[in-house]
């Protein structure tokens, strides 16, 4: 049963991630917070972050040099205000984890820098090897948790917002054990969801990632944008009876390197920095390599770091592959791209606010342009650390209401639609590669799905609400963005058109629009 709440929170957060948990620390001394977990307090995106977390901290690097790199791989459409905001905040962000009592791997007394696909520098901090994600969610939840106004409630599904006047003020949470949707009501709304990973059939995501705060944010009618571009990350481990476990890039990073059915290196033959190159061009490599060669997969060769470096650097990776039977320091892995991140969301401007007053946005589920078309390695953790932080400042600014208003969550069916075909049909025509008659045919077949009304409400069915919808507006921007950039690529327009240099923008009140 959801815990009783002797007065409303001032704040309500949803999701108990990194972007989250930041945001909740820095609202503690405003007001009363509350952290809503769709699962356990552990279990969200951030916690599955093995690659590390970016900074220019090295001697031979700049917060310019990351800036570009950055915009680099975001393929002409990063926003160059939030890439600014975003690198340069990362010294103090890390110095303040740090002071926190986050523990990050080093070389003697200096911390460990580590170099993945499209950095120019090595710049990556890790924890534990390729648990840096655990390591910074638990710092920050120990510190969260230490402050007083600061409260959790795990287990509990947030399944819609509550709008009065056309202004957010509270959510609806689906209390699994009463089964019943339970209104909690607040002075501001941050959305702190994490991915949507799980509408596709092969995805690095956890189970929670159904792209709930998306759905929710469209069915309130919150501006969305660059849905289009979800990126795959190229090596999650393929065998059977595992889970598509997430190979860090930071292997190749190492010295890894990928292998076809013929044993061949061939990612030179696409790209000037071959493993290192960025991901969507990896994932389209091995994409046009399992075809060519009809295998099912390619390889991962991690030979090359040696038993000792993948049992210190990687020991979570080097474990999960002995105990599905491959043993990475004497045999070539079996990899295949899997669903990974969203580059878009709910769009937000740099302090997180959405077009919906009372609402806010913070981490993968919001869009503020940093990653542009393609999201550099391991700038992921560091944009919910640096705007989470600005939308929990943001948020404490804005002047108490001094009523309760009672607002109403927007009414919606269920679509009659099971989740494996909406999972296939986002794998099969919302994928690495795409055509216009996929993306229209997949438009069409959702929007008859009919709706069931008058049912009992309960998790699964929200979930496949807000799935119908992801998968529904992924194809609906695709579609419109006639044109191949960052990780949409269109086989039918296979080249940058600099019509499309613009962000895609969809709400309730207008279709796809570019600006």
């Amino acid at each position: 049963m959801l815990q009783s709440l002797n007065s409303m929170p001032d704040f309500i957060v949803v999701g108990a991630g990194i972007a989250g948990l930041r945001a909740a620390i820095e609202l503690a001394a405003a007001g009363q917070v509350l952290v809503i977990a769709k699962e356990s307090l552990r279990e969200s995106s951030s916690e599955y972050a093995q690659g590390g977390i970016a900074a220019a901290l090295g001697e031979d690097d700049s917060v310019e040099l990351h800036a570009q790199d950055t915009m680099a791989a975001g393929d002409g459409l990063c926003n160059p205000e939030a890439v600014r905001v975003l690198v340069r905040s990362a010294p103090a962000a890390i110095s303040e984890l740090i002071e926190w009592g986050a523990q990050f791997d080093r070389e003697d007394s200096r911390l460990a820098l580590g170099r993945e696909g499209a950095h120019s520098r090595r710049r990556i901090l890790h924890a534990q090897g390729d648990s840096t994600g655990r390591e910074i969610a638990r710092t920050l939840y120990r510190k969260a948790s230490s402050l007083p106004s600061v409260h959790f409630q795990s287990y509990a599904a947030v399944t819609d917002l509550l709008l009065a006047d056309g202004e957010v003020t509270g959510v609806m949470v689906c209390d699994p054990a009463s089964r019943r949707s339970i209104p909690i009501y607040g002075r501001a709304v941050l959305l702190a969801t994490g991915g949507l990973g799980q509408v596709y059939r092969v995805t690095t995501n956890p189970e929670v990632a159904t792209g709930d705060g998306v759905a929710a944010a469209w069915r309130a009618g919150a501006e969305l944008g660059d849905l289009e571009f979800v990126q795959f990350h190229p090596t999650a481990l393929h065998l059977e009876g595992a889970p598509a476990f997430l190979l860090s890039e930071a292997l190749r990073g190492e010295g890894a390197y990928l292998i076809n059915a013929e044993g061949e290196r061939f990612m030179p033959r696409y790209h000037p920095l071959a493993d290192l190159a960025p991901r969507d061009v990896v994932s389209r490599a091995i994409v046009s390599e399992m075809a060519r060669t009809g295998s099912e997969h390619v390889w991962l060769d991690m030979r090359p770091l040696g038993e000792e470096l993948l049992r210190r650097r990687f020991p979570r990776i080097y474990q999960t592959c002995l105990r599905y039977g491959v043993d990475p320091a004497r045999e070539p892995v079996p990899v295949h791209p899997a669903a990974h991140y969203a580059m878009g969301g709910v769009w937000t401007d740099l302090d997180g606010r959405t077009s919906l007053p009372g609402l806010f946005a913070a981490g993968e589920v919001a869009a503020t342009g940093v990653h542009g078309a393609n999201r550099l390695a391991s700038n992921s953790l560091l944009e919910a650390l640096v705007f989470g932080a600005r939308a929990g400042r943001a948020m404490r600014e804005l002047p108490s209401s001094g009523t309760s208003r009672r607002g109403r969550p927007p009414e919606d069916g269920f679509p009659a639609i099971e989740a494996e075909e909406l999972r296939r049909l986002a794998w099969e025509n919302c994928g690495i590669v795409r055509t216009g008659e996929q993306l229209a045919g997949t438009c069409e077949i959702l929007e008859r799905v009919p709706l069931l009304r008058g049912v009992e409400p309960r998790r699964e069915l929200f979930e496949i609400r807000n799935m119908h919808t992801v998968v529904w507006l992924i194809a609906r921007c695709a579609l419109a963005r006639r044109e191949s950039r960052g990780a949409h690529y269109r086989a039918d327009f296979p080249h940058k058109d600099p019509r499309f240099q613009k962000h895609s923008r969809v709400s309730k009140r207008h279709d796809v629009e570019f600006a």
